[in-house]
């Protein structure tokens, strides 16, 4: 919860230096966005690496890799419904921030770089920032909700709730009110999820 709220703190820095103009819009975006994205793309891959994978995947049952997929396709189900009551945003355009999952730095950069050429540098941000704060939110609901998912839904709700979140700040809560026994599910979920970010973001982007 802490490291959430720190994100939350340097994101309103971020809101109110760009206002204030201390920070000059052409160095924010551009090329040095471009490298940030590398760099955030970078981390995705040293996440997955740091995992052993090979012994998670032999500990875990055949059909624990539904729960990613039923994650996924539930995330993508209501970011395609909520478009229908959303003015100004289309459904291409909120499946793109529903495909995040949770990941929010690296879904909102990718949004900004690759709607930008459709949809113009400020709507693209806009765009970003939605997906941003959406996912922020997503993970502030897991760790706060936990508890409730488990009681009234599934051990394995948390999980999905968490989506790329699973496997990093969320595993504590869900190992807490799920058990350890669910810790093979949540890694194999968060680093599917994961790693499925940046191909669905791109993906739906391209339909903007």
């Amino acid at each position: 919860m802490k490291g959430t709220l720190l994100i939350v703190i340097v994101f309103i820095l971020g809101c109110v230096a760009g206002w204030s103009g201390l920070v000059d819009a052409d160095i924010a975006g551009g090329d040095v966005a471009m490298y940030v994205l590398y760099v955030l793309i970078f981390l995705v891959g040293v996440s997955m690496g740091s995992q052993n994978l090979k012994d998670m995947l032999k500990s875990v049952r055949p059909q624990l890799f539904l729960l990613p997929v039923a994650t996924i396709l539930g995330s993508l189900v209501f970011s395609a419904a909520i478009s229908l009551v959303l003015a100004g945003w289309n459904v291409a355009e909120c499946l793109a921030v529903g495909s995040g999952l949770g990941y929010y730095s690296l879904s909102s950069v990718l949004i900004s770089q690759y709607c930008e050429p459709s949809l113009g540098a400020q709507v693209a941000a806009e765009l970003g920032t939605i997906a941003l704060l959406t996912n922020i939110f997503r993970e502030l609901f897991t760790l706060t909700a936990a508890p409730l998912l488990c009681k009234y839904f599934s051990p394995f709700a948390p999980i999905a709730s968490a989506g790329a979140t699973a496997m990093d700040v969320c595993l504590p809560v869900i190992l807490r009110v799920s058990g350890s026994s669910f810790l093979p599910a949540a890694v194999v979920s968060g680093v599917l999820t994961d790693f499925s970010v940046p191909f669905l973001v791109s993906f739906f982007c391209s339909f903007v």
